[in-house]
């Protein structure tokens, strides 16, 4: 990893004095997002992509920014209302910022309708799926949805008039929507609203299977007989985001599940801050939803239909395997197969730390660990973390087959993970009902750390078994999000964590742990130390190196300390799938460091933080960001790798052959963009996602990958 010149480090300690505060340095947050987004949006233009695979992240895109606008455009509107006159690194004021925002969104989502109708369409048509207006129907397929509708669509609607006796309709979040135009027998207009139903399926099947329309489509084709009597002047489509952002006073909730299940409630009734209207909507009608609304122009965004395209995800469903990935069968590791007793799996986790790369790897594993503590009768107590577990989640069912064999249970529900606050309330209820201990976590702190620790009864006494990983407790999101855990009895790990979750229950001012890294804590601090000890061996002569991968990187304490190394010759590679702050290549502060982000079939969640450490190298994996809210506001765990074999396994088997894709890496420039890789002439042709997929981890002990 040393290859930066020597004379590289005696140019740097040549170089003049920079101030690393220079908002110059820095890329501002949001529209960093917004480049990770457009890089989503650009592989639905990559035809190395199986078609509907496209059409997938057509609907990723739209979701994503769905949840931007409804988390951080919301967050910035409210920080112009509360008068808040701080500013990120890079300098920005949240109006500069609404503005910048803006001018990006809109061509963006332009973009998103230029590749849906002039190259997934085509490619649909081509492959024999037909998404039609109602228009092009034949007579006798009319005939069959007015049936439809009849049966099927109108039961579920209610129009809704506006008029002198009737006030305009609450419009709730996410809500795709018919603005229509009637009139009267006298010639009067009034605006009706008739909300899409979101339980009905937005692609309405033709007979045929492979042909379709839009339900708003059938709607509008039927809406005379909702409006019986009037006649139908015009009906536009309009899309309502809201703010979905919950603020919790801890402090003065008593009952803090009662305290987010209100707020759940409330989050349907947050001021708008996004209205996508179609873009033939006449002005008369966009000017009643604008004022009834209370919508600023600038968030007005007009459109080319169909709005929502996140309900594009419905054509992953069709049973067109030759058009999709194919499936997916993640390995187990060799010291976790054919096991036939409950404590097997803790034998083969004495025997050595085992490694799971998912989805590469079964999740399985994970579950088997969890239920084999469940059954064990020499298992005493587990105890975990839970951030989002999902709706179905064979996890939270071990534990309450584990409470019910009177194993000592303690659980914490972070009920404040953002969208699955709903899905952790029922599964809080349901261990609570069971006895289980559950707590919510500490006060004004989300608990994001993902942790299972299983107390067995052995003959040389209690022994402490872990699972730590860097992704949830999820089954579902485990075969789509590529994450990494570790099984492992080492006795300093099995104590911090013991002492973790003491401090997480009950009462505890614990600042200091053995091996883990807690935030918030100690984890920035102990960062920073280790960041400036690379710096130290490079100074010294000695081998040094830094490698993080994470989702993000804002944090300008250590964007500043990475500075500081690159300046000293260090060589940094950075694998930051999302947002990214830190400007690279840039002459005297960061000419070493290279920034990369890989956009692929999996979503990238692991986080590595590697040091070269003079060659004695060290490596830690966890739940952190390099965020401040993460940093300061959440239970972040990063765990070290103690065992060698594992820690060069992530080295020359993940983090090398990540840092060698040329197929679905993006390069950040210093201007701020990304430019996407390609294998040079004669190379060849790296997806470390693909490559994975064919090189099974077994166990951390697989084939390098050079």
């Amino acid at each position: 990893m040393d290859t930066i010149p020597d004379q590289a480090m005696a140019m740097a300690a040549e170089t003049p004095e920079v101030n690393l505060k220079d908002p110059s340095l820095y890329f501002n947050r949001e529209l960093s997002w917004l480049e990770f987004n457009r890089r989503v949006l650009n592989e639905a233009r990559d035809l190395r992509h199986p078609l509907l695979e496209r059409v997938k992240f057509l609907a990723i895109f739209s979701a994503n920014l769905d949840e931007f606008f409804m988390i951080r455009v919301s967050g910035l509107k409210d920080q112009i209302a509360a008068g808040v006159s701080a500013v990120p690194a890079d300098g920005m004021t949240p109006t500069q910022q609404l503005d910048e925002l803006r001018a990006r969104v809109l061509p963006l989502l332009r973009d998103q309708r230029r590749i849906f109708y002039d190259e997934i369409m085509p490619a649909l048509e081509a492959a024999g799926i037909h998404l039609l207006c109602y228009d092009q129907l034949a007579p006798e397929e009319c005939d069959r949805l007015r049936d439809y509708f009849q049966a099927e669509i109108l039961p579920v609607l209610t129009p809704l008039a506006f008029d002198p006796g009737r006030p305009f309709p609450h419009i709730s979040n996410l809500s795709l929507n018919l603005g229509v135009t009637v009139r009267n027998k006298e010639g009067e207009t009034r605006f009706g609203r008739v909300k899409v139903p979101p339980s009905l399926p937005r692609l309405v099947p033709i007979h045929d299977g492979a042909r379709f329309v839009w339900l708003e489509e059938v709607i509008a084709a039927n809406l005379g007989v909702l409006f019986p009597g009037f006649e139908i002047v015009e009906a536009y489509t309009f899309h309502v985001i809201r703010d979905a952002d919950m603020e919790i006073q801890e402090d003065e909730a008593p009952d803090l599940l009662e305290t987010i299940e209100q707020s759940l409630r409330q989050r349907r009734f947050g001021p708008v801050v996004r209205l996508a209207v179609d873009e033939a909507m006449p002005e008369a009608m966009v000017k009643i939803l604008t004022e009834n609304l209370e919508v600023a122009p600038g968030d007005i965004y007009p459109l080319s239909p169909p709005l929502a395209m996140a309900s594009l995800w419905a054509l992953n469903r069709l049973d067109r395997p030759n058009l999709k990935d194919p499936p997916l069968i993640p390995a187990a590791p060799p010291q976790l197969r054919d096991l036939s007793a409950a404590a097997d799996i803790f034998a083969a986790i004495r025997r050595g730390d085992i490694l799971l790369h998912h989805p590469y790897d079964s999740f399985q594993p994970v579950l088997d660990f969890v239920h084999a503590a469940a059954i064990d009768p020499d298992v005493l107590a587990i105890k975990q973390t839970l951030y989002r577990v999902g709706q179905n989640a064979p996890v939270v069912r071990a534990l309450l087959e584990a409470q019910r064999n009177s194993k000592q249970v303690a659980v914490l529900v972070e009920l404040k993970a953002r969208f699955d606050e709903e899905s952790n309330i029922g599964w809080a209820r349901a261990l609570e009902a069971e006895g289980v201990h559950v707590v919510y976590g500490l006060l004004g702190l989300k608990t994001h750390s993902k942790i299972t620790l299983v107390v067995r009864r052995e003959p040389g006494g209690l022994r402490r078994y872990l699972h730590l990983s860097t992704g949830n407790y999820n089954a579902v999101t485990a075969g789509i999000y590529t994450d990494l855990g570790l099984f492992t009895c080492d006795a300093e790990l099995g104590a911090d964590a013991t002492e973790l979750f003491n401090t997480l229950t009950g009462y505890s001012t614990q600042t200091y742990y053995r091996s883990l890294l807690v935030a918030p804590t100690a984890m920035r601090e102990r960062l920073l130390d280790l960041i400036e000890r690379e710096i130290g061996h490079r100074r010294a002569g000695r081998p040094a190196g830094l490698i993080f991968k994470m989702n993000s990187l804002v944090d300008e304490r250590l964007m500043r300390a990475l500075y500081r190394a690159s300046q000293a010759g260090v060589p940094v590679d950075l694998i930051v799938r999302g947002i990214c702050c830190l400007r690279p290549g840039l002459p005297g502060i960061s000419d070493t460091i290279r920034v990369i982000s890989i956009v692929g079939r999996f979503l990238e969640h692991s986080r590595i933080y590697y040091f070269e450490n003079g060659g004695a190298v060290e490596v830690y994996m966890g739940s952190a960001d390099l965020m401040p809210r993460n940093l300061d506001r959440r239970v972040e765990v990063l765990f070290p790798v103690k065992d060698a074999r594992i820690r060069g396994y992530i080295r020359r088997t993940i983090l090398e052959v990540e840092l060698s894709n040329n197929v679905r890496a993006h390069e950040l420039q210093p201007d701020g963009f990304y430019l996407r890789r390609q294998p040079g002439a004669g190379e060849p042709v790296i997806d470390s996602q693909a490559w994975q997929l064919a090189h099974p981890t077994l166990g951390g002990l697989g084939a390098p990958f050079k």
